[in-house]
């Protein structure tokens, strides 16, 4: 299939994944669908806040059955050291989509691959490969692009009538250019790519939209990775398959960059806007902020307190371990939240709170933690040392346009965020 074509297959295939969102799924995993309440309610949140009833599991029962369909035993961890022993746990738990594809039911065909699904030794296979292309060495060839990218954004707010939505006109363009340009991506398809990335964090609308637009991107990116095969460019793809030729196949590589690609767009957009939501409402950082004061330390204290990635990959028990005082039996599944382990005490004072004065602290979860940590912590962290300082500098003045209330954050979104952010610049 041509470029072209695959375009338009992706065009066809996003509007109906954004039509099933709204509709429900009726796909092979459509006992995915409408997931109740009862399971959802640790992506759910009251503003930018974990709901009370996270602080109560947290400090009551840090480790507690979590009820889940299809008579698996599930539990939610949401205390900061059991989410670390969890995730700090090489061989008591395994990422492997089949396992946990198994214990629902679903078909390993659906496996999206990557680095988050994959277990030593692929694991360790695969981000070995990975890790040079995101080392502070390599990462720094994109910080003037990151800059130009920031600085046309803000002189395309500022031609406006001086209202803006600061989330597609500010902080989704940002990642989506610096990702599609690592990647070697065309940007002009961005858009596709930003609903698919989405879609599949959206629980809201069932599971199974959410691997349908997971199989989309994979799709997508197949195509690309024929392309590059023939011709390899400049781009992450293209150094891989310089470096790696056939040792890599197509189905991994297109996992690992679709892992990237979806996992640097839309939680970095979201850092971005709801970061930038803080600032407009907390003056003390905000002035920090654009006198360049501390900004490392402010950049760990709001990647902490939103922990936009409120859960984990999915863990499979492959062995009894017992956790505090809960005894996990093989097969289980186990939940970390980082949102809630992200609010614990052991951050200090008042972890509920925004403060701008707080010490740096990289100890939190909004990363992950673990041999599955996050691989492009580094450049989201360059992106948000540049886009924060540069955005309060340039528009001193901005405030929300609208009530927070009448903001429309995501309900039940592995990736907590908003669905627009107006604002007036002046």
């Amino acid at each position: 299939m041509g470029m072209t074509a695959m375009v338009s297959a992706v065009r066809s295939q996003v509007m109906g994944l954004v039509a099933r969102r709204f509709t429900g799924g009726n796909g092979p995993y459509a006992g995915l669908s409408m997931l109740p309440d009862k399971i959802l309610w640790p992506l759910h949140r009251e503003g930018l806040d974990p709901i009370p009833r996270m602080e109560q599991w947290r400090s009551d029962k840090p480790v507690a059955r979590l009820p889940l369909p299809f008579g698996m035993r599930a539990w939610l961890v949401t205390g900061y050291e059991p989410v670390r022993a969890v995730l700090g746990s090489v061989d008591s738990y395994s990422n492997d989509f089949g396992k946990f594809a198994g214990r629902i039911g679903m078909s390993v065909s659906q496996d999206p691959g990557g680095l988050g699904f994959a277990d030593p030794p692929d694991h360790t296979r695969l981000r070995k490969m990975l890790t040079p292309e995101f080392t502070m060495r390599r990462l720094a060839r994109l910080q003037p692009r990151i800059e130009a990218i920031v600085a046309g954004r803000l002189d395309a707010l500022a031609a406006t009538d001086g209202t803006a939505d600061l989330w597609h006109d500010f902080a989704l363009p940002i990642p989506a250019l610096t990702i599609c340009e690592l990647l070697g991506v065309p940007y002009a398809d961005r858009e596709y790519f930003q609903e698919l990335s989405t879609t599949r964090f959206d629980l809201g609308a069932g599971g199974d939209v959410a691997l349908d637009a997971i199989g989309t991107s994979l799709d997508y990116i197949g195509g690309l990775i024929e392309q590059q095969r023939r011709e390899p460019g400049d781009g992450l793809l293209g150094a891989l398959i310089k470096a790696h030729g056939d040792s890599i196949e197509d189905r991994e590589l297109a996992g690992v960059a679709d892992g990237v690609l979806t996992g640097g767009l839309e939680t970095s957009a979201s850092m971005i806007a709801l970061g930038a939501l803080v600032l407009m409402t907390n003056p003390i950082m905000a002035d920090k902020m654009r006198a360049g004061e501390d900004v490392d330390a402010m950049v760990e204290e709001l990647l902490r307190y939103l922990s936009v990635v409120q859960v984990a990959f999915p863990r499979v028990a492959v062995k009894d371990v017992r956790i505090g005082d809960c005894d996990i039996r093989a097969g289980d599944v186990v939940m970390c939240s980082l949102s809630g382990a992200d609010r614990d005490v052991m951050f200090g004072p008042d972890p509920h709170r925004i403060d701008a004065s707080r010490p740096a602290n990289r100890s939190h979860m909004a990363f992950g933690f673990g041999i599955h940590r996050c691989i492009g912590a580094e450049l989201a962290r360059m992106e948000l040392r540049t886009a924060y300082p540069a955005l309060v500098r340039r528009f001193p003045a901005m405030s929300p346009a609208v009530p927070p209330a009448e903001l429309r954050f995501r309900r039940a979104s592995i990736v907590f965020g908003v669905d627009s952010l107006p604002v007036n610049l002046k």
